[in-house]
């Protein structure tokens, strides 16, 4: 379990393994408490970590991760927001978010205002139920506010803080995101069809 609020960049410095399976991330973040099998939110999409040493932590990605979020675009050099998993007594910050990729999205326009900047990326068809204006979403593992939505695209802002310690502050029009819906939309959803 994650709140959303990443905590630094991972990079990610090296693929291995006959299949490309084992990615090794470099970080500041103290791994001092992280073990063996503990998780990690790599850009928004929740990973276990496998081996690590110093600065360094590995994890695999299964081809389902790979298929369906954009894990497989990733590559050497490719900049992860990352946030350790949540222990009891933490600051929620954000909302709650479960690591798990709903689908991918395209950014389609930036606009940048005085004080922030207005990210519009499209609105995949499954989703269009689970996403409304001031709701909760994840973005490449960011918690944030829906700002409006439209028939086919959905906007969120960004304050310059989180632009300089997130992924989001370097995004470019037609790069491809991981989203996550807000987990109490999924299971209202789910209840709603039970009563019916």
């Amino acid at each position: 379990m994650f709140t959303g609020i990443a905590t630094n960049y991972g990079i990610i410095k090296e693929i291995q393994g006959k299949t490309n399976s084992e990615y090794v991330i470099e970080t500041d973040i103290d791994l001092s408490g992280v073990k063996i099998g503990s998780s990690i939110l790599c850009s928004g999409i929740c990973l276990t970590v496998i081996k690590k040493k110093n600065k360094n932590f590995v994890v695999n990605i299964s081809e389902e991760t790979l298929n369906v979020t954009n894990a497989k675009n990733w590559k050497k050099g490719t900049k992860l927001n990352l946030e350790k998993s949540l222990k009891v007594g933490d600051e929620l910050g954000g909302h709650i978010v479960t690591g798990h990729i709903d689908a991918i999205a395209r950014l389609l326009k930036v606009s940048e205002l005085k004080k922030s900047s207005i990210l519009v990326f499209e609105l995949p068809n499954n989703l269009k139920k689970f996403i409304c204006k001031k709701g909760s979403i994840a973005i490449d593992g960011v918690s944030l506010t829906v700002n409006d939505v439209k028939e086919k695209s959905f906007s969120i802002s960004i304050i310059p803080h989180t632009s300089n310690i997130t992924t989001l502050g370097s995004i470019q029009k037609g790069d491809i995101v991981n989203i996550e819906i807000d987990i109490l939309a999924r299971y209202i959803e789910n209840n709603i069809k039970t009563i019916k």
